[in-house]
């Protein structure tokens, strides 16, 4: 299939995608009504009719999988890992093991942001694991079930956003490898970390919140009471960590194991081992990461079957029983993938979409610099309308990709810079939408109110998510240096921090 020109046609697919997306809350309908709209566009106008467009859907669909099976074997191997790790009792472990250690309210809330750190490889698992251990711990310290929640939250999305091997890291280098600047799914992925200025601030706000007394907007008076009455906001009495036959270690092995042997892969697929790559940093840069990341999760696998089955921390039937509940699990995200692959291959290799929106950004007197900061506020407003960050980022890296393209030459960085600001803003809209299904499991996790959750988390977002803006404006008049980015956004972000918890003493005064 050849691409066509169909001129103001070619952004009808995307155009028609956000919109339902945003009016009926849901993400793969939208995506696949987007899809066939471009690809009956294509066949209509090439004059093959109403079988050519099924045709064209079937066989555009049919590559994309094809083009990224490795991806989705890793997303589905991901997903038996975190069962298993689930299933072991090492979580647990970790509970009763902090509980001897920690000794203030301060060092609670550290231990509940670091566990939140080390779970990094799929937010689902992070949040429903965190608040399940920590909850007893907090309870002990006074701390409100909302601030538990929000520990949860902002070390789920915000972390597994720039952790290199992670489910969120799969697939945003799968579809940022549309972009041909890039040599590899991972290096295009690390490129945007220092300016996903977004989830980077959070993890910050998240160490100065655990680490001060500042507290302000809804959740200061939770607080307060949590303190002075032990009124916690919980739904459901606590209860003590039980004894299981898990160990800190069956938590810790499969995922130090999964980022180890997925470095090791790296280097092997890159050609260091065999000598066709001169040094480390040359193979990353060759490495193939979809491949390297199915062997790494695999042999992650074989090292918990052989840490658990010899120990009887799992049956051999319940770890095979969680083959099958982990796949189960990645099945949503995995959706949302192919349709994202297949909405982006309609318009890139059918529509000449990119073409067409390069012409009228390089024809219009657009202040392209600019671009990260709209994105960014394009990308919180869907996100947070929809509820997800995976379709947010699934519909919207692909048009950010064709833009940017004919404007690369001129302003290298501007591609890395608005990819980086849409994933910060399809996290920000997450974050906050109430029908996110990452901040319903934190409330969850944390067994707090849903909408106490979402009302006392916005303020600390909003603040992020100013603060994030403000260092895309200085970006944009610095020439998009890393350093004057995220740091007048570390800057801005502790003097709202500041500015906002004074006034907050002086309303309760």
């Amino acid at each position: 299939m050849e691409a066509i020109n169909v001129g103001f046609w070619s952004i009808l697919p995307p155009i028609i995608a956000i919109g339902l997306a945003l009016i009926t809350k849901e993400v793969i309908s939208s995506l696949l009504i987007g899809i066939f709209v471009g690809t009956f566009t294509y066949s209509f106008a090439a004059g093959t009719g109403f079988m050519g467009a099924l045709d064209a859907t079937l066989n555009l669909m049919g590559q994309k999988i094809g083009d990224n099976a490795a991806m989705i074997l890793f997303l589905s191997l991901l997903g038996v890992l975190v069962v298993l790790a689930t299933a072991s009792g090492g979580s647990q472990a970790y509970g009763i093991w902090a509980a001897t250690k920690i000794k203030n309210k301060k060092m609670a809330q550290l231990a509940t942001s670091l566990l939140g750190f080390i779970i990094f490889v799929d937010d689902y698992f992070n949040c429903l694991t965190v608040g399940t251990v920590m909850r007893p711990v907090t309870d002990k310290y006074r701390i409100s079930r909302a601030k538990l929640a929000y520990l949860i939250d902002s070390t789920a999305a915000p972390v597994c956003i720039i952790a290199p091997i992670s489910s969120w890291a799969a697939a945003v280098g799968s579809t940022l490898a549309a972009a041909k600047i890039f040599k590899s799914d991972i290096l295009a992925f690390v490129s945007t970390i220092p300016f996903n200025l977004y989830a980077l601030l959070t993890i910050l706000m998240v160490i100065i919140l655990a680490t001060t007394n500042i507290s302000y907007g809804p959740m200061r008076k939770l607080e307060e009471y949590a303190t002075l009455q032990g009124e916690l906001g919980a739904l459901n009495p606590s209860e003590d960590l039980e004894e299981s036959n898990g160990k800190v270690v069956d938590l810790l092995v499969p995922i130090i194991s999964l980022i180890g042997l997925s470095i090791l892969a790296m280097l092997y697929t890159g050609g260091l081992f065999s000598g066709e790559a001169a040094n480390i940093v040359e193979a990353f840069g060759n490495s193939d990461a979809s491949k390297a990341l199915v062997l790494g999760v695999f042999g992650a696998i074989i090292v918990t079957f052989v840490l658990y089955i010899p120990r009887k921390i799992l049956s051999f039937s319940d770890f095979m029983g969680s083959v099958t509940e982990g796949i189960k699990m990645m099945v949503p995200a995995i959706s949302i993938l192919v349709l994202a692959w297949t909405i982006s291959g309609v318009c890139r290799d059918l529509l000449s979409t990119g073409e067409y929106i390069g012409n009228i950004v390089a024809t219009s007197s657009f202040p392209v610099v600019l671009l990260p900061l709209i994105v960014f506020i394009v990308a919180a407003f869907l996100s947070f309308s929809m509820g997800t960050a995976w379709g947010t980022f699934g519909i919207l890296i692909p048009i950010v990709i064709i833009i940017c393209e004919p404007l690369v030459s001129t302003t290298p960085a501007i591609m890395v810079v608005t990819l980086a600001a849409t994933l910060g803003g399809s996290v920000f809209g997450d974050h906050c939408s109430p029908i996110s299904d990452t901040t319903i499991l934190s409330s969850t996790g944390a067994d707090c109110d849903h909408i106490q959750h979402v009302s006392t988390q916005i303020p600390y977002a909003l603040t992020v998510a100013l603060a994030s803006a403000i260092g895309y404006g200085v970006s944009a008049i610095t020439n998009f240096n890393v350093f004057t980015t995220l740091g007048s956004g570390a800057l801005s972000l502790i003097v709202l921090l500041y500015t906002f918890n004074k006034i907050s003493k002086k309303r309760n005064a």
